[in-house]
């Protein structure tokens, strides 16, 4: 869209007067750059990083079940099932086409299919026990939840779940400054970070941690009890 965009620009500046040119012209440059830089913020964070090392992930050894909730695109449970051989990986995706319309989740569960063992879920009915996950991770995934009660109630889900010592990894950008200079008005597709505090307030859980694996995203640790294990 930006290329196309930039070439209907460049080609239509030669009908107006020269003032006009020029901002015609700064306004082609300025979209260029914009969209040069998120295309290698982006390549930085998910191939440069070492994000997908999942380093930042602390292992007990005593893990039995883990839970990675996705919204039809999962890049992760492969990973996160390897980092914890000895553990039990249930992948649950919460996508509805009528709540979760933002249309970049649709392109990418139709250019990257679920797993066939990946079990849909309802954000606000999860079919799990309580108290029965050791950890569970929600990575980039849980902004897809736009609505506010929906997105309380899908934590307070999360929460009942949790083992007393259990752990939530929730990994997101913010909608915060460096993200707005990456993404311009991208950002906006995020939460801050004040948002994300009311949630998880909301829900009864605490933030045990905050790790910036890059300046562009972070990942809070949260548990229900204040405890880790």
């Amino acid at each position: 869209m930006a290329f196309t965009l930039i070439i209907i620009l460049f080609s239509a500046a030669n009908c107006f007067e020269k003032q006009i040119q020029i901002s015609v012209y700064s306004l082609v440059i300025l979209i260029a750059l914009s969209t040069i830089i998120s295309i290698l913020v982006s390549f930085y964070i998910y191939d440069l990083s070492g994000l997908y090392e999942l380093k930042w992930i602390v292992l007990t050894g005593n893990e039995n079940l883990i839970i990675n909730v996705n919204a039809g695109f999962d890049e992760t449970t492969a990973l996160i099932k390897n980092k914890f051989k000895g553990a039990d990986l249930i992948a649950l995706d919460f996508y509805d086409p009528i709540k979760h319309t933002e249309r970049s989740i649709k392109r990418a569960r139709k250019a990257y299919p679920s797993a066939t063992d990946t079990i849909s879920v309802i954000t606000t009915n999860l079919p799990l026990e309580d108290n029965s996950a050791d950890k569970i991770f929600v990575i980039f995934s849980a902004h897809e939840i736009r609505n506010k009660e929906e997105r309380s109630l899908f934590f307070k889900e999360l929460r009942r779940v949790l083992k007393p010592e259990g752990q939530i990894y929730l990994m997101e950008h913010l909608r915060d400054t460096v993200n707005f200079m990456a993404y311009n008005i991208g950002f906006l597709h995020f939460y801050s970070k004040n948002t994300w505090l009311e949630t998880f307030e909301d829900a009864k859980l605490i933030i045990k941690h905050e790790i910036k694996i890059t300046p562009f995203i972070s990942t809070f640790i949260l548990t229900k009890n204040g405890n880790t294990i």
